[in-house]
């Protein structure tokens, strides 16, 4: 296994680019299930996730082809609709070829899923909206066993979500598209990725209302046809990337993003005392000698992302003063803490609260674990601003959403190598 070894105390400067969002090329490629023919899609990064996707598409008839950042699917009727365990287990995600699979073929089975050990993730949410569809659900041995009734087409409905959900949404919206009738979904998620979903969907010919807003109101379809795609940048990277410059204490351009996805980070960043300037499609944040402890709380976009946390609690041991960090989204979402406390950092954890007590210059270099992706991105922040030498280990969580992220901090100045444990 690789890990990540990092001389602390550089200070970042210059700029860099984001890739595209592993969030958003996920479900657009599981989307691809939804017709025959060639699609095309531009800025998807290469990850691990997007590898596991590739697997498990051609394991489901498509053929998949790559040339740097282009990817190309092209699917065919196929006679397989098993999403077997082998191939879900590495990643969550694989959950999304559920709502497609039953759309199209009025039948799907599919391995309950695996991914980060952040939390429980529950996917009754998605159940429960394919059963408002029309659509028999049954749980045999590990896997979802679904078929629409009488093996009919799916039947337009009114699903209404109790929480959240982005994975539960994006089922919902590619399984309506080629429903019998209108899909309203209430209470959907409104994450940037579900926005770029619905804009694909729509160039393959789905009429959906409601694009980026918590109402979607989805006409079915009798068929839809193969288009091109240009995925968005990946918010979770930029925000990242521009922590690391933050840390350092140096002056970051992330370009290639969108920086009104970036607002609440934005604004809890100047809260604590940064200079944060923005363009069309890039974002600064400056030298900073010194910053403060704010309190965040995670949340559903437009929100503070649960996936910026860990990164943002690594900035916060930096800061002068107390910080309360409180996790929403997910109950299990701070098993990096003992990792920065290994690093010197001083936090107790309550619960679904951390108190961060920070100190500048604090953090020592040490050995740490990796435990999940955004854990990762963490430790590695941590390392940017410790005293000695830091060792990552188990990086391949990192690897599942981060495309050649030490590379990227390489441009900026940053001592950090990749090499074997």
């Amino acid at each position: 296994m690789d890990k990540i070894v990092i001389q602390g105390q550089k200070q970042l400067q210059g700029s860099v680019a984001t890739s595209g969002a592993k969030n958003s090329a996920l479900p657009l490629l599981f989307s691809t299930l939804l017709c025959d023919g060639k699609h095309i899609f531009k800025n998807v990064p290469y990850l691990q996730d997007i590898i596991s996707t590739q697997t498990l598409l051609e394991h489901l008839g498509a053929r998949v082809y790559r040339d740097g950042d282009l990817f190309i699917v092209e699917t065919k009727m196929n006679d397989s609709k098993k999403a077997p365990y082998d191939l879900v287990r590495k990643m969550r995600a694989s959950i999304l070829c559920l709502g497609p699979l039953l759309a199209r073929y009025g039948e799907a089975v599919v391995s309950l899923p695996g991914g980060c050990a952040i939390g429980t993730r529950p996917i009754d949410k998605h159940l429960d909206a394919m059963k408002a569809l029309g659509a028999a659900i049954d749980i045999q041995e590990g896997y979802v066993v679904a078929s629409s009734k009488e093996k009919k087409r799916l039947q337009g409905a009114t699903i209404i979500f109790d929480g959240v959900t982005v994975g539960g949404t994006e089922n919902a919206l590619m399984a309506a598209v080629l429903t019998e009738g209108t899909t309203v979904i209430e209470n959907a998620a409104k994450e940037p990725e579900i926005e770029d979903l619905a804009n694909y969907l729509v160039k393959m010919g789905a009429k959906i209302e409601g694009i980026g807003t918590g109402i979607l109101r989805v006409t079915g379809s009798d068929r839809l046809t193969p288009a091109e795609h240009t995925v968005i940048p990946d918010r979770i990277e930029a925000g990242t990337l521009l922590l690391a410059g933050a840390i350092t204490g140096g002056e970051v351009t992330v370009t290639n993003c969108i920086p009104a996805h970036q607002d609440a980070l934005v604004a809890k960043m100047r809260e604590a005392g940064f200079s944060i300037d923005s363009t069309e499609d890039a974002i600064t944040v400056h030298k900073c000698s010194g910053w403060r402890g704010v309190d965040v709380q995670t949340a559903p976009y437009p929100g503070f992302a649960t996936d910026m946390q860990a990164q943002f609690m690594a900035l916060m041991t930096q800061a002068e003063g107390t910080s309360i960090l409180t996790e929403n989204i997910f109950e299990n979402r701070f098993m990096h803490v003992q990792e920065l406390v290994r690093m010197n950092a001083d936090i107790t954890t309550r619960t679904q609260v951390a108190i961060v007590r920070g100190k500048k210059g604090q953090l020592k270099g040490a050995p740490v674990m990796a435990t999940d992706l955004r854990a990762s991105a963490s430790l590695i922040l941590a390392g940017l601003a410790a005293k000695g030498e830091t060792h990552v280990l188990r990086v391949y969580h990192l690897d599942r959403g981060y495309e050649n992220l030490e590379v990227k901090l390489q441009k900026l100045g940053a001592n950090a190598k990749r090499t074997k444990e």
